[in-house]
């Protein structure tokens, strides 16, 4: 027949070579400009390292937590109070990384080199400022904190010193998310990638040798938790800013840059507020959730847990998808290519509704056998496996939204992606849960419902947004 193009042996093996030469090129950092060539290998490029990046996250936070178990209920109300705690650093942490991004992606799309490296520079020195100011606070203030979270007087006694540890070396925390943002917008996520690796990796072999006491080690129980996690940041931060300095990518830090811009910070300030306010909706939106879920007793909240505990598993590697479209568009945008922006925003939507369509699939299928890993109870068991079911219907319409929110914020438009998460999670997906839990039969089963009708409508509503194209005229 003609017209047909006949797949052969050939084709086959030289577009798998040539897979395995991106997978190679995008975890060694091989320097690529993403403002041209084709789209889908640049998206492929980034997100690889950036996947990986949120991969490790994840072991972490298992890990901590398998550990400090061990422990007893005290050491593991510690650690969850002191994490409660941390959403705060986090938080602004990640409103600042997100104009970090944002406008370092824009000066390498304009190919302006020392513009990326002042704007780094800008970027990290708030960040210290800020972060600074929350370590002392933290530190001179924990007891204090731990009961105004509602902490009993045996954890405030064995917890002090974990929670002044750990508040006290956010400084870590806080400038290992403002460091890696700016990588990520300068197209070096491999860098970022290895930076947490390496952050993490100490943290999850030093753990329990400082929790237990093994070998050498003193054993220092839920306080070695907290310096294994600030010994393992500090490293992760230094090497970080070793290869800030050294300039083996895109985005390199000279003596030169490292002044005070009044102009670029103050920009940066601006956009890292509504960035900083479009994270705590989201967060705000979660905990509200788990009390209305509450009223339901400790088995629903038992289930709920286990249930979003692995949701947000599955989102972890997603959220790579979407900075990797962050960054493609800041630097597009750079470029004066706001086209290939959109193009980019497409292909990456496509990649993660594929990803987590899966992953959907796969918690729709197999929750039973999934959640048995975390409880034999059968009342909390049935509770999770709904939820685990429920949520993960949405999980394609959530990958769809989460991409082009993202992709907002990689244009240095960080109000409309705030507005969004205030509409579709405060003024639509609360409002819903209180009204399906409290005036139908759906009992638990509506927290769950609602969160995946949320989803849909995220992607609706941030679909509508994108297409009016405001976001291709903004500035930083």
């Amino acid at each position: 027949m003609t017209g047909t193009t006949r797949t052969t042996p050939e084709t086959t093996t030289s577009t798998t070579g040539r897979l395995i030469s991106d997978v190679r090129d995008a975890l060694r950092g091989r320097q690529h400009d993403y403002t041209s060539g084709p789209i889908g290998q640049a998206i492929f490029l980034l997100a690889i390292p950036m996947v990986l990046e949120m991969v490790m996250e994840s072991l972490f936070a298992l890990s901590d937590v398998f550990f400090v178990a061990r422990l007893g209920a005290t050491a593991v109300a510690t650690v969850g109070l002191t994490e409660s705690m941390m959403i705060v650093v986090y938080t602004l942490a990640m409103g600042l990384s997100i104009s970090g991004t944002a406008v370092v992606a824009r000066r390498i799309g304009e190919k302006d080199a020392d513009g990326a490296g002042r704007a780094a520079v800008q970027a990290i020195l708030l960040g210290a400022l800020i972060a600074t100011l929350i370590a002392i606070a933290g530190a001179v203030f924990a007891p204090t904190l731990l009961r105004f979270m509602g902490a009993g007087e045996d954890v405030v006694t064995t917890g002090t010193m974990f929670t002044r540890v750990m508040l006290g070396g956010s400084v870590t925390a806080f400038l290992l998310f403002v460091v890696n943002a700016t990588f990520r917008g300068a197209g070096d996520a491999a860098v970022s990638m290895r930076v947490m690796w390496l952050a993490n990796g100490i943290n999850i072999a030093l753990g329990p040798l400082l929790i237990f006491g093994i070998g050498p080690f003193p054993t220092l129980g839920v306080t070695g938790a907290a310096l294994a996690t600030t010994i393992g940041r500090g490293t992760g931060l230094l090497y970080a800013l070793y290869r800030l300095t050294r300039g083996t990518g895109n985005l390199r830090v000279r003596r030169s840059h490292v002044v005070f811009e009044p102009r670029t910070m103050l920009g940066m300030l601006r956009l890292s507020v509504n960035g900083t306010f479009q994270v705590l909706v989201g967060s705000l939106s979660w905990i509200v959730l788990v009390r209305l879920m509450a009223v339901f007793g400790s088995a629903a909240m038992a289930g709920y847990t286990i249930a979003v505990r692995m949701v947000m598993f599955a989102m972890l590697p997603a959220w790579g998808l979407g900075n990797a479209a962050a960054t493609m568009v800041g630097q597009a945008l750079g470029a004066g290519n706001p086209d290939r922006a959109e193009k980019a925003v497409w292909t990456a939507a496509r990649y993660n509704v594929a990803f987590l369509g899966i992953m959907g699939a796969i918690f729709a299928v197999f929750a039973p056998w999934i959640v048995s890993a975390f409880t034999s109870e059968i009342a909390v068991s049935r509770v999770a496996v709904d939820g685990l079911r429920v949520m993960a219907f949405g999980f394609p319409l959530f990958a769809f939204g989460m991409v082009l929110t993202q992709s907002f914020n990689g244009a240095g438009d960080t109000s409309t992606p705030t507005r969004i998460n205030i509409g579709v999670f405060w003024l639509f997906e609360i409002p819903l849960a209180w009204v399906l839990a409290r005036q139908t039969s759906l009992g638990f089963h509506a927290i769950f419902v609602s969160i995946s009708v949320a989803y849909s409508v995220l992607a609706a509503v941030s679909w509508f947004m994108f297409r009016r194209g405001t976001w291709r005229t903004r500035t930083v």
